[in-house]
């Protein structure tokens, strides 16, 4: 009779070495395809919001009115401000300058959330709304830090650039 420990393990997913854990081994093998998504993920909501953001200035210009930023200078920021959102986000999902995209993403959605969420000067249920607003944009900053560290991984123009 053979035991449990001599009998062939089966690999259902059939991926790489079979004495890994299958998270493991699913993992490495779909490792530049999760990228790629997370990417796409992180990187189109700013793509999304900035385009919004630039073809809607003057609305956008009175919002940073509305949350402190003096009017003289919202109309200068607000083209800025969703430039870098929309550009950053593009590079971020096409792997383009991922490390620097990335960093430039943190330092933007650290400034809008100062700007934005700012949940201490509230009271009751929009300072719970805020608190939630902002505890989601740091979790975003998490999912840069990820692309800062991981870079644009082999499904991405930073790959492209370095193989032409």
């Amino acid at each position: 009779m053979i035991s449990e420990s001599q009998q062939p393990r089966h690999d259902p997913i059939n991926l790489g070495r079979s004495d890994q854990p299958w998270i493991d081994r699913l993992s490495a093998a779909w490792n530049d395809t999760i990228c790629l998504f997370g990417r796409i993920l992180i990187g189109g909501i700013f793509v999304q919001s900035g385009f919004q953001k630039l073809m809607g200035l003057d609305a956008f210009a009175a919002s940073l009115v509305r949350n402190g930023i003096p009017a003289a200078i919202a109309p200068v920021l607000a083209p800025i401000g969703a430039g870098v959102e929309f550009v950053g986000g593009l590079a971020v999902v096409f792997g383009l300058m991922t490390r620097y995209a990335a960093v430039l993403m943190i330092v933007f959605v650290i400034v809008a959330t100062l700007i934005s969420h700012r949940f201490w000067e509230l009271q009751g249920p929009d300072r719970r709304t805020q608190t939630v607003q902002f505890a989601k944009n740091v979790a975003i900053i998490g999912g840069f830090l990820f692309a800062f560290v991981t870079g644009g991984g082999r499904l991405s123009l930073d790959r492209w650039r370095r193989v032409a």
